[in-house]
């Protein structure tokens, strides 16, 4: 912040916000705070307190200082406005005695504390107490923090993908979710810091679960595949130091492996040296660990694995594996890879909801690193979770797998006497590694008991056909009102069909573009759809897959005729309810007959005048393009078509949506009425 004591004389700018850790504030940023009160600058300090140096692995703040105890130093520094801000404003201590003036706000109401602080003149101060999220879960597992027993569950068929709840949270455990119906949302139960923000997204799709346990394959355990009907590996020879760089992401135990494998060297008397780049490893940023293990610890003369010197690549994430640190380790004929083939949506997701996650790409990136055979790729967080309930297990079963293809150059003995010393979850992680061994022997095998429903392991599912995709949502839109309903919408989707193989000459995809953005707007979510959704079977049978145990819910909605309206923003404020909606909603379902009669109490909001019109003026629109429909500018009408998909979200979500896709629609058909553009517009879509 001390920059701006410089910079304010000069700039119509009134006042900023600076943002420091706790550990930054204690070894320095106590003196920039001390500047900024002296030059009397406008600009407010926005400490946080997560209790953890978490950039660069969780180390506790030195001299431990609470936050009554930064209050009161910047206080006496000449800090008059002091603002603290918590998940739990109400939790601190009466016998604290925090300086006169001091407010108490909860994290909620973080929006509403700034505004008011960037009008205070001099500086201010706003202390935000929140655990860091990585230290809260290392913790809970470590049995040093109460673990809430509230997880939050989303109903894929209600949500709509809008994102908002990612812009909400800011959270990087809500992951996409492929389905027929287009990207869902999900909860990683695995890595989620049970923060419990994304529930403020403006979406119906969220219920709290109380008492569940993330479910574990039913055959899954240490004698599914008796450990003793695995043959051991070929065991590499380390008369030359051999190198294992071992990649992955922070708070997952990636250094753990590193670590492992540290003890186990130690253990039969090799040398090891074991070089950890955590970088930003508390904000799930890249990790390695460079592992160098030969007979005699004098061979080893570097800790660094150099260019090309790799002998074994265990990529637990593959987009820290395919980064241009990681592929210079690599030697085509020489590298061998085991790469973890889950795709771990980065952070610009939360950006970008419609994020692709290049997952072909980057493999192909490591092939061509390591040779067309020097690759093997498994789908281990997925597998590891539904065996062992917890995706943090999917390490270890790389660890497994790797040692079983032979890269390991120690014996199966030590690295379990080593898991055995680390004494942190020491059966599941023997568990995971044996996994990983008979993964690596028969991973069908082990597919089937992971997933016992799939009919060809680990194979995804076939691409449906136009018929398939036309027959599902005729049968869903005869169950989302009736059977006229559905053939309104058989019938464009039947003509659409029969113009394009008549004007097309030989392309495709307009019609499939209108079956699934026609049924989209058609099948829109008000209250009587979001009850059959809830209550038609699908969301029980989800929810058991999931969990386990004798769980309750509580949903988070926003109806319209009961919810109140934030004061800042206008909108409509979620409220919480519990099991008793599931009769309400079964009710509710029933009531379906009444939407858009006179009755439909519902039908009568702006919102659901707007969706109705939306199909209308789709049709509309559809009946424009196949009338002048031709393969010139056949590409630009299956973009025309596909605008509803970006049409997303409940209330002002989605009418914010909407207005940004009518702007682009306005553009599309301008161009599609001027024959010229048109065909630019199509050209450039083919050479894409």
């Amino acid at each position: 912040g001390t920059p701006w004591i410089g910079q304010a004389p000069f700039t119509n700018e009134k006042h900023i916000f600076a943002n420091i850790g706790d550990g930054t504030y204690y070894h320095s940023g106590l003196l920039a705070i001390r500047a900024c009160v002296a030059a009397k600058v406008n600009i407010t300090y926005k400490i946080l307190y997560n209790d953890a140096v978490a950039m660069t692995g969780g180390q506790p703040v030195e001299g431990s200082p609470l936050p009554v105890d930064i209050a009161n130093q910047v206080w006496a520094e000449g800090v008059k406005r002091i603002a603290v801000v918590s998940e739990d404003p109400l939790k601190y201590p009466l016998d604290w005695h925090w300086p006169a003036g001091t407010t108490f706000h909860h994290r909620d109401d973080l929006d509403a504390v700034q505004r008011e602080l960037r009008e205070w003149k001099g500086v201010s101060v706003l202390i935000y107490e929140q655990t860091c999220a990585a230290e809260k879960r290392r913790r809970r597992k470590r049995g040093l923090m109460d673990d809430p027993p509230r997880r939050v569950f989303i109903n894929e068929r209600v949500c709509e993908g809008c994102g908002d709840c990612s812009v909400q949270s800011n959270c990087i455990s809500v992951l996409p979710k492929e389905t027929e119906f287009g990207r869902k949302r999900a909860i990683d139960q695995s890595n989620c810091n049970k923060d419990y923000s994304c529930v403020k997204g403006f979406c119906p799709s969220f219920v709290s679960v109380y008492g569940a346990a993330p479910r574990r394959a039913r055959a899954a355990g240490p004698r599914s595949m008796p450990a003793d009907e695995i043959p051991l590996p070929k065991i590499p020879k380390s008369a030359n130091p051999r190198g294992i760089l071992v990649t992955g992401i922070g708070g997952t135990g990636v250094i753990t492996i590193g670590q492992l494998l540290g003890v186990a060297a130690h253990i039969e008397g090799k040398g090891v040296s074991v070089l950890d780049m955590t970088g930003l490893a508390q904000k799930n940023g890249a990790v390695m660990s460079h592992v160098r293990i030969a007979d005699r610890p004098e061979e080893i003369y570097a800790s660094r694995i150099a260019a090309g010197e790799a002998d074994a690549v265990i990529g637990c994430d593959v987009v820290v594996a395919a980064s241009p640190d990681a592929i210079r380790t690599m030697k085509a004929g020489a590298t061998k890879a085991v790469i973890n083939g889950y795709e771990q949506m980065t952070a610009a997701f939360i950006q970008n909801r419609d994020l692709k996650f290049p997952n072909a790409a980057l493999q192909a990136a490591i092939g061509d690193a390591v040779g067309p055979e020097g690759m093997h790729v498994v789908d281990a967080t997925r597998i590891a979770t539904a065996l062992m309930g917890d995706a943090i297990a999917g390490n270890m079963f790389m660890l497994g797998f790797a040692f079983q293809k032979g890269l390991i150059p120690l014996q199966l003995a030590s690295i379990e006497k080593a898991i055995e010393l680390n004494a942190v979850s020491v059966r599941m992680n023997k568990e995971a590694f044996a996994w990983g061994r008979r993964a690596a022997h028969d991973l069908e095998a082990v597919a089937r008991i992971a997933f016992p429903a799939e009919p060809v392991p680990l194979a995804r599912p076939p691409a449906k056909s136009l018929a398939d995709v036309i027959a599902l949502r005729v049968k869903d839109l005869t169950a989302y009102q009736n059977r006229k309903y559905a053939e309104r919408y058989e019938r464009l989707v039947g003509e659409v069909r029969r113009v394009e193989g008549e004007k097309g000459k030989g392309k495709s995809g307009l019609a499939e573009a209108v079956a699934r953005n026609l049924y989209k707007l058609m099948a829109y979510k008000d209250e009587y759809e979001v009850a059959r959704l809830f209550t038609d079977g699908t969301f029980q049978r989800q929810l058991r897959e999931q969990f386990q145990g004798d769980y309750a819910m509580k949903f988070h909605l926003a109806p319209p005729l009961l919810a109140p309206r934030d004061p800042a923003t206008g909108h409509l404020r979620k409220m919480t309810f519990g099991a008793w909606m599931m009769p309400a909603f079964r009710l509710l379902a029933k009531m379906k007959v009444l939407r858009g009669t006179a009755l439909d109490v519902f039908g009568k909001t702006a919102e659901r005048k707007m969706e109705r019109k939306l199909v209308d003026e789709y049709e509309a629109t559809v009946k424009t393009l196949l009338n002048s429909l031709s393969p010139d500018n056949h590409a630009l009408a299956v973009e025309i078509a596909s605008i509803p998909d970006a049409i997303r979200g409940f209330g002002h979500v989605k009418e914010a949506s909407i207005k940004d896709a009518k702007a682009k629609e306005a553009t599309l058909l301008k161009a599609w009425h001027d024959p010229a553009k048109a065909g630019l517009w199509s050209q450039r879509a083919a050479a894409e």
